[in-house]
């Protein structure tokens, strides 16, 4: 196992750069539209003229720059990964005043990065007698912020799994527990499932998955399944889950089959990579009332990002290629896991579905969707609260850690 010496690490894009972002804005060629086409056809042309004019004349890079570098305390650290050489991995890194307080690994998905713990990062470190304190690690996966790229094939969930557990005993967390959803969600499924008891000591995730209830492969799951009526709130979620497969999947099946294709209109294009994830940020959200400017900074972090937007997509090909049951299956960990439920997840299963011997805690909210984190990070907190607090299924999950004073 090998870990370099952590560096205190500031977003700094250079003159040059922002220059060249306007110069490519200012050589924006936007398509027609069709009339009365709303959101039918995709991203409509007057969203993206607004924040297109926004991003040229009105957006203030520095600002938000600034804003990011005084609220996450970031830093890179080397990271070796079997078979793949050396990773620089950018993650955010906040220690709660409380000495005993739980380390947690937070993992982001696509299209996200470590601006989803923004604001949960206040909420998790805050010290209380009422509730438990986290250490919190929000990793830039490779490929994605401020992290360096696989140069290689075949960097897939194992990989990411053993970059993270890495990093973590790097920082001297040899006990710790994670959270994530999309991509996330995959990726600490594969922690606990390598290192979970020795290292994962449980995990919790906002995006549970699994298939279906078969008679030969789960019979009690089946059984139970088929002689019990679906909640409304579970039809609901059969409903939201249908949407996804039918009208939102076509950006799976791009990047997972031919990403390079794609990768270079998200590299040349501000615009094109802009239309592409705002797209996202809009239909995976519960109503979520996404300001400009913030849809700009989260934008302009993938534009910025070390290894260009392109990177970021790869791993849906990797996964695709050699962990490709990842999202229909429920791979077998014995650490303690948690749930929580939004009603605009994009793959929203009843709960019988996805239940394993191993599930302690679940949580069923009214609001919130894909990005829980970032849209309604109260009540994913709160979750994390109740699974690790005192009383809660998974408390003192990390020996010694309690997470009070």
């Amino acid at each position: 196992m090998s870990a370099g010496l952590e560096t205190p690490f500031s977003i700094n894009i250079t003159d040059e750069q922002l220059e060249l972002l306007r110069k490519k804005l200012d050589l924006t060629i936007l398509p027609d539209e069709l009339k009365d086409a709303g959101r039918d056809y995709g991203v409509p042309l007057g969203d993206i003229q607004r924040l297109l004019t926004r991003w040229k004349d009105g957006y203030d890079w520095r600002k938000y720059e600034a804003q990011l570098n005084e609220e996450l305390p970031q830093y890179t650290r080397d990271v070796e990964v079997d078979g793949h050489g050396m990773f620089n991995v950018h993650y955010v890194h906040q220690r709660s005043v409380v000495k005993t307080a739980i380390p947690l690994l937070f993992v982001h998905g696509w299209p996200g990065s470590f601006i989803e713990v923004r604001k949960m990062l206040p909420l998790l470190t805050h010290a209380s007698e009422d509730h438990p304190s986290f250490h919190v690690v929000a990793v830039s996966l490779p490929g994605f912020g401020f992290s360096s790229a696989p140069k290689k094939k075949a960097f897939s969930l194992t990989q990411y799994a053993e970059l993270c557990n890495r990093l973590m005993i790097a920082l001297g967390y040899n006990e710790y527990v994670t959270q994530g959803g999309d991509w996330g969600f995959a990726i600490t499924r594969r922690i606990a499932k390598l290192y979970g008891g020795k290292h994962s000591r449980a995990w919790h995730t906002n995006f549970p998955l699994g298939p279906p209830p078969r008679l030969v492969s789960r019979p009690l799951s089946f059984l139970s399944a088929a002689l019990s009526k679906f909640s409304p709130g579970e039809k609901a979620g059969l409903d939201r889950t249908l949407w996804f497969r039918d009208h939102g999947r076509g950006y799976y099946g791009q990047q997972s089959t031919q990403p390079q294709t794609l990768g270079y209109s998200l590299a040349d294009s501000p615009v094109g990579l802009l239309a592409w994830i705002y797209e996202k940020l809009i239909n995976w959200t519960d109503d979520y009332k996404w300001d400009d400017d913030e849809v700009l900074t989260w934008i302009s972090i993938y534009w910025f990002s070390r290894a260009g937007p392109a990177a970021s997509i790869r791993i849906y090909y990797e996964v695709a290629h050699l962990d490709s049951n990842t999202f229909t299956s429920i791979e077998s960990t014995s650490t303690p896991m948690g749930y929580s439920f939004f009603p605009k997840e994009l793959i929203k299963l009843p709960k019988k579905w996805v239940k394993t011997s191993n599930l302690v805690f679940e949580g069923d909210h009214d609001r919130g969707g894909h990005f829980a984190a970032y849209e309604v990070p109260d009540l994913l907190v709160g979750d994390l609260r109740k699974m690790f607090g005192k009383g809660g299924p998974a408390a003192n999950a990390v020996p010694g850690q309690s997470g009070y004073a």
